[in-house]
């Protein structure tokens, strides 16, 4: 009786060590499993547009808490109703927000992602010329260009979209848009001594 009690006191040890050191590598999946979705979802509506000949909406939503940690829905702008080329949802622990902390400027650095909004929002598009930012909406056309509204009112959207965990500085990721040739970049922030910057991935 004994040695059962002895083996089961060592296996719920190792239990409790396996899953503590196995959490934060669960966390870190998915950080990396939420900015593939969102960087790949960019990619795929602006190659559609051009294979498609059509203009693509992507429409970004806040997080469902419990649910998820945010949407992103693709769909054809068509004269009917829109026509839905997918759907996609974050991890729930993992949201599109702006951690405090990260830059916030556009022009001194550490700069926000290529100089795009005060990271004031965590859908910050719509940031050119005539846009004041905060957009959550892209409309991909099939020039390969990334526009604030569909045909014929669009214009230029450049912009970012922030993720990561809420209270984890070091988790933030954040992608961002050229308007003109629709080019998507991702980053990740990265502890420079006390200071923190943003570093292409």
């Amino acid at each position: 009786m004994l040695e059962l009690t002895t083996v089961l006191g060592i296996s719920v040890t190792l239990t409790a060590v396996f899953a503590l050191s196995y959490q934060p590598l669960m966390q870190q999946q998915h950080v990396t499993d939420a900015y593939n979705i969102t960087l790949t979802s960019l990619r795929r509506a602006h190659d559609q547009a051009a294979a498609d000949m059509r203009v693509y909406e992507v429409q970004f939503t806040p997080a469902n808490p419990g649910v998820n940690g945010g949407t992103i829905t693709a769909s054809q702008v068509t004269a009917g109703a829109p026509v839905q080329l997918f759907s996609v949802s974050l991890p729930a622990d993992v949201t599109f927000h702006v951690e405090p902390g990260v830059p916030t400027s556009p022009t001194t650095p550490p700069t926000t992602p290529d100089g795009f909004g005060s990271a004031a929002n965590a859908f910050d598009f719509n940031q050119s010329p005539s846009g004041t930012g905060g957009g959550s909406v892209i409309y991909f056309y099939p020039n390969g260009s990334a526009q604030n509204a569909p045909p014929p009112a669009g214009g230029v959207n450049n912009g970012v979209v922030y993720l990561g965990m809420p209270g984890k500085l070091n988790s933030c990721r954040a992608i961002s848009l050229w308007g003109y040739t629709g080019r998507v970049r991702g980053w990740r922030l990265s502890q420079n001594g006390a200071q923190w910057k943003w570093v292409e991935n």
